[in-house]
């Protein structure tokens, strides 16, 4: 992995946690369900586990949606009433947003580079 593909993520991960982090911590540890210390230790071991073997099986995964579906789990250990329905749905209709919003965004940030810099390369190299 090229070190500048490490900085630019680093630098990704601490503007998000800069800016809206304290909003996905607290969401996780407090408003889906109450979690106990034995209850965190629990959904700490099967999110690192489900990460662990997805790694290894070279799949591409979330910490942050493993671990929520770890405490979903710790919820319905409780029963459904475990869970709070409300937070619930407005983490799933997020994901279902997002993946769809982050390809659309994709599509035309690749396009506008590939418009905007590429002829910009080719006249620079034509020179």
């Amino acid at each position: 992995m090229p070190f500048w593909v490490l900085v630019l993520g680093g630098g990704g991960i601490v503007l998000g946690l800069a800016t809206f982090g304290y909003r996905v911590m607290e969401t996780v540890g407090m408003k889906i369900t109450e979690i106990t210390p034995s209850r965190g230790v629990a959904a700490d071991l099967a999110a690192t586990a489900t990460v662990l073997v997805c790694t290894r099986l070279k799949l591409p995964i979330s910490t942050t949606h493993t671990l929520v579906g770890a405490i979903l789990g710790i919820g319905l250990a409780r029963g459904l009433a475990g869970i709070n329905k409300d937070v619930a749905k407005r983490i799933f209709g997020a994901w279902f947003i997002t993946v769809p919003a982050a390809a659309i965004l994709c599509v035309f940030l690749f396009l506008a580079g590939k418009i905007y810099f590429l002829d910009l390369l080719t006249k620079v190299c034509a020179k």
